[in-house]
């Protein structure tokens, strides 16, 4: 970011820019340090400017740190977050879902019936309800199945929570699964039935702060989320899911991501598809 305005609405320098990143990281983990985020960075907090009212990124920066600074932590945090989604984003985790997670499972925990799975990092929605679709699919009725979907951006987890989405969003589902699995909205839109919305429970978590939950937990999904981890905090991470898990549990991470050289508490047994060594 230059030192002056730069043409730009609000003046930020390097410095500040460099404070906003240390907040960022020292809150959420979120690594924005790296060339060419400075523009990414600017527009989505120059909108926060302008809701409160404020004249440059020094007022705003003092806001975070100040006493009510934690009331708007959220929206800054909500802001940088990068939320890319769909419905079935990387197929073939879903495929390895229904034809080899879920049916060992079910052999595994005939006893209690029960299976745990996690989105971490559930954004919008669209990767818990794949999950809960192919879990409807596949899973008898009778067994005792929950989706928690937890992401840090409290909007997402109120959009995931409606179960409402455009249509133009919907290519990654088949025909035949939106006819048993949505109801035509008025408006475009479509909504998620209550079969579906009730495997899920949503909530908000920040993944370097306390978890609630105790495990055992059989699935984690944590797709596109480790990226913007420096080492020692995806090396941490890996630690606190591994903990929480089921020998031979199963761990799904994004195209883009890797456990080599972070992790030996996983063993890779497929395209980045991990088992808990």
């Amino acid at each position: 970011m230059p030192n002056s305005h730069g043409g730009r609405e609000f003046p930020v320098s390097e410095a500040e820019f460099k404070q906003i990143c240390q907040l960022a990281t020292e809150y959420a983990g979120i690594q924005l340090m790296d060339r060419g985020k400075e523009d990414m960075v600017y527009g989505r907090l120059a909108r926060r400017l302008r809701v409160l009212k404020l004249r440059s990124f020094r007022e705003y920066i003092a806001l975070l740190k100040s006493d009510q600074g934690e009331q708007e932590f959220s929206h800054f945090i909500n802001a940088l977050t990068t939320n890319l989604t769909s419905f079935f984003r990387e197929n073939h985790h879903f495929e390895y879902l229904a034809s080899d997670v879920l049916p060992k499972l079910m052999q595994r925990n005939a006893a209690t019936k029960r299976i745990r799975i996690w989105s971490a990092g559930c954004s919008s929605g669209e990767e818990p309800y794949s999950i809960a679709m192919v879990v409807g699919e596949v899973v008898p009725k009778g067994w005792d199945v929950k989706i928690l979907a937890t992401d840090l951006d409290t909007n997402m987890i109120e959009h995931g929570e409606r179960g409402v989405y455009d249509e133009a969003r919907l290519s990654g589902i088949s025909k035949a699964r939106l006819q048993r699995w949505f109801l035509k909205g008025t408006r475009g839109d479509v909504r998620a039935k209550d079969e579906l919305r009730a495997m899920i429970h949503f909530r908000q978590l920040n993944l370097l702060h306390d978890w609630p939950m105790k495990g055992p937990i059989d699935v984690i999904f944590c797709r596109n989320v480790i990226i913007y981890f420096d080492h020692a905090i995806k090396e941490r991470l890996l630690g606190r899911y591994a903990r929480l898990m089921h020998a031979d549990s199963t761990l799904f991470i994004g195209h883009s991501e890797t456990l080599f050289k972070v992790s030996d508490a996983f063993q890779l047994i497929g395209k980045t598809v991990y088992a808990k060594a």
